[in-house]
């Protein structure tokens, strides 16, 4: 039985991140924004990831959908979506996935400016994702630039463009992240 991020805790801290972009010359509205992220999560991903529908039906992201992310290396991780929103979804990752944890996209309105975020809560999943990540750094490096490309191709997909960049924002948290 797989079981969601929340009952994973993993292996040593927990990485708290927020990627955001604030979104100029944009007409549509976040939910919009939200749907078109969630019909096709590899329109936003860099090449680095591929995400693939392994579980569930439609062409709707619904809660309880399931995912497999493909980046090279042993980077493969599945995930569930726990939580959809008109706004928001969240994954969250499955056994066999090397962190222990969850991320929420969502999308708002500021005045005439759409915002996007991302916002991850992960934890090492095992022994050797703690050594990986914590002693060699490569979560560290790989993240911040997979999420900051990923802002950038959903401004773009927005028909805006993004002002003042990708704004990130890294701390070590206590487990579990807030519930969905």
């Amino acid at each position: 039985m797989t079981t969601s991020g929340r009952d994973r805790l993993g292996i040593g801290l927990v990485l708290h991140r927020a990627y955001a972009v604030r979104i100029a010359d944009s007409a549509i509205k976040p939910a919009a924004l939200i749907d078109l992220v969630a019909a096709d999560l590899n329109r936003a991903s860099p090449e680095m990831a591929v995400f693939r529908r392994t579980g569930g039906a439609g062409d709707r992201m619904e809660t309880g959908d399931e995912f497999v992310v493909r980046m090279p290396g042993p980077w493969d991780g599945p995930v569930r979506v726990v939580r959809r929103e008109p706004d928001s979804f969240r994954l969250a990752t499955l056994d066999g996935h090397l962190e222990a944890g969850e991320i929420e996209f969502r999308a708002a309105r500021d005045g005439d400016v759409l915002s996007f975020e991302i916002e991850s809560w992960a934890g090492a999943g095992d022994r050797l994702a703690a050594q990986l990540s914590n002693e060699l750094g490569l979560a560290k490096q790989i993240q911040p630039t997979m999420w900051s490309h990923f802002c950038v191709r959903v401004a773009a997909l927005a028909g805006g463009r993004p002002q003042g960049g990708v704004t990130i924002r890294t701390r070590w948290v206590d487990w579990p992240p807030p519930p969905p």
